[in-house]
């Protein structure tokens, strides 16, 4: 085997969005057809006025991200909890104004910019009402849990004719520009597997047993649960994004990292809605409160490739491409070719020839286009008109393969997928399974 680049490896941490949302008031969603917030908007030629709705710690990252930027300016925040909407204000700067309902954020006048940065269940009903209310979207991953959802969103930037871009951040990067160039090539030859591996290990003990208990006077439980059912307060799955530990909040890793992971093959592949889909796992060794898989398979086929999912949260080797030492986070992505093999992570790959079929010479010159950031091409696309690489429109595949493979660990069994239609074929309990079943009075518009 014929290693033909060396690894230059990047430590690129991922943390998980953590936001609030919304304080009391009757919760109803106004239909697209009704709602006449943001008629009249300006496409912004020099600032950009934002509104960030969930002040958590992701919140505070992506909005240091778009102050970077000297052609933002942030006029509104959202956070249900009160210490959080305050450290929001306080970022944001003179002038900014703090809300305790997302709604009441997105009537503010001047906004161009919605910044989605709430815990994931809130992600489609703040996207599809900012987009019906005149606002380009930018939205942290995942996107959605649900086919459904993932479908609205879509609809709502096309029927407003909104710029949305995903947080994948990774994607922007080098590493992933290069890495799809050279498989697009089509140098690895008929690529007909690709592996996508998350590992770790949070044996024995997890996050622990922390007691359940009630809410702080200063956060709105009720209101940052939403569209979700009913459940008792518990600081591990408020506090610092611990809400990826819980099924019931996020589904799985393949929805808290899937985002970024998969990804590079979609990207790379052009990828489109996987035809059948099967998931296997479960919570085998991790002891604590959390009730996510520690361990799962997902299998997804394609016309003329498989595409697999592997997580592990009891052992931290990265099967292919195990590096640095210790137990810790590892990730890879493999394409398996006829004639070479790629393997890649966020900052680094290799090339692996089949004995002498693809050398050095064969890899192609750089040609796709790089980002200058992924906010910064996103503030740029908000001028332009022009789509982002990450939009609704760029991402929704990907949210699709993530939310059947979810559905199909639930079910239990393989699901069939008709893209046409967008329907599980024969199965009433898994399609079930795609649709958004919000807790009253909460509707997502569709």
């Amino acid at each position: 085997m014929n290693r033909l680049s060396r690894r230059k490896f990047l430590q690129v941490s991922s943390s998980a969005a953590l936001g609030a949302g919304l304080a009391s008031r009757s919760a109803t969603i106004i239909p697209a057809a009704a709602s006449t917030a943001g008629e009249g908007k300006k496409n912004p030629s020099e600032t950009i006025v934002v509104g960030v709705i969930g002040c958590g710690g992701r919140g505070m990252a992506i909005m240091n991200g778009f102050l970077d930027n000297d052609d933002v300016r942030v006029a509104a925040v959202c956070d249900v909890y009160e210490p959080h909407r305050a450290r929001g204000l306080e970022l944001a700067g003179e002038g900014a104004q703090g809300y305790a309902d997302w709604r009441d954020l997105l009537e503010h006048p001047e906004l161009d910019v919605a910044v989605v940065t709430t815990p994931p269940h809130w992600h489609p009903l703040q996207t599809v009402a900012a987009c019906d209310a005149g606002l380009d979207v930018y939205v942290e991953k995942p996107i959605a849990r649900k086919p459904q959802e993932s479908r609205a969103m879509l609809d709502a930037a096309r029927r407003n004719n909104r710029v949305t871009q995903v947080g994948t951040q990774i994607h922007a990067n080098e590493n992933y520009h290069r890495v799809a160039e050279i498989v697009q090539s089509g140098v690895l030859g008929h690529v007909t597997a690709v592996r996508n591996v998350l590992s770790m290990n949070e044996t024995p003990d997890g996050i622990g047993q922390p007691d359940f208990e009630d809410p702080p006077d200063n956060l709105d439980w009720n209101m940052w649960l939403g569209p979700l059912p009913e459940m008792r307060f518990n600081w591990a799955k408020f506090n610092n994004g611990l809400h990826r530990y819980f099924a019931e909040l996020i589904d799985s890793w393949l929805h808290e990292m899937g985002p970024h992971i998969v990804d590079l093959p979609y990207w790379a592949l052009d990828l489109g809605a996987p035809k059948e889909v099967s998931a296997v796992g479960g919570k085998f060794a991790v002891d604590d409160i959390s009730t996510v898989p520690d361990t799962m398979e997902v299998v997804y086929q394609y016309d003329d490739k498989i595409m697999t999912w592997s997580n592990m949260c009891a052992n931290s080797h990265g099967l292919f491409n195990h590096t640095g030492e210790g137990i810790q986070r590892r990730l890879g992505i493999s394409f398996h070719g006829s004639d070479a093999t790629l393997i890649a992570d966020y900052g680094s790959y290799d090339v692996i020839s089949e004995n002498e079929r693809v050398d050095e010479s064969d890899l192609p010159e750089p040609y796709l286009e790089r980002s200058p950031g992924h906010i910064r091409e996103f503030l740029d696309a908000v001028k332009t008109r022009e789509q982002p690489s990450c939009s609704l429109e760029y991402h929704y595949n990907i949210a699709l393969a993530l939310n059947l493979g979810n559905i199909a660990f639930k079910a239990g069994r393989k699901i069939e997928w008709d893209a046409d239609n967008e329907t599980i074929v024969g199965d009433t309990e898994a399609q079930e399974l795609a649709q958004a079943n919000y807790r009253d009075p909460w509707q997502l518009p569709v």
